[in-house]
């Protein structure tokens, strides 16, 4: 019971409300308020401001560092894909070009071909025609040599005289040419 006495003589001498406070707290408080006010005002808050202004700048630059970047990318993708569509052309006309080599080098390879083939043949037929020279001329010889044995015996003389036997053979072989060329 003495603390209820105690409050009770406490209660009687300063009637005192605790919701509201003493007026020299609220002075203090206010002065306190203001002098935290004031170092808020003159040093925090335009630190904070530079600090937003540096995000703000930061943000707004990396978005415009980035919309440059992303413009040079599609000016560096559309002169790639030109780079290509140029690399492409050229290499058809490459392609071309060299069809158009290879068949005029055909063409080349064909025409020597041919005119080799023309010269053999030329210098076979030459050859041959030569051969028939050299063979129709041995063929005369031979024949006139057996013609003139033959018509030694036939005739029973003798043709031993070179000149009257030539003559004789020549003439035989020329009426027999004379008569296989009226022949064909």
């Amino acid at each position: 019971m003495l603390s209820l006495t105690y409050l009770a003589q406490a209660g009687e001498e300063s009637v005192h409300n605790p919701i509201i406070p003493a007026w020299q707290e609220i002075v203090v408080g206010a002065v306190a308020f203001a002098v935290l006010c004031f170092v808020l005002m003159k040093f925090v808050f335009p630190q904070m401001e530079k600090t937003f202004a540096a995000r703000v700048d930061a943000i707004e630059g990396g978005i415009k560092r980035a919309e440059a970047a992303q413009a040079e990318a599609n000016q560096l993708l559309e002169q790639y894909r030109a780079q290509l569509a140029e690399a492409r052309t050229e290499a058809a006309r490459i392609r071309d070009e060299a069809r158009a080599d290879a068949e005029g080098i055909r063409q080349d390879v064909l025409a020597k071909a041919r005119e080799e083939s023309e010269r053999i043949i030329a210098a076979g037929r030459d050859q041959l025609a030569a051969q028939r020279e050299s063979i129709v001329r041995d063929l005369r010889s031979e024949v006139g040599t057996l013609a003139v044995d033959l018509a030694s015996k036939i005739v029973g003389e003798s043709l031993a005289d070179e000149a009257r036997s030539r003559g004789t053979v020549d003439r035989f072989i020329n009426e027999l040419g004379a008569g296989t060329a009226g022949g064909r």
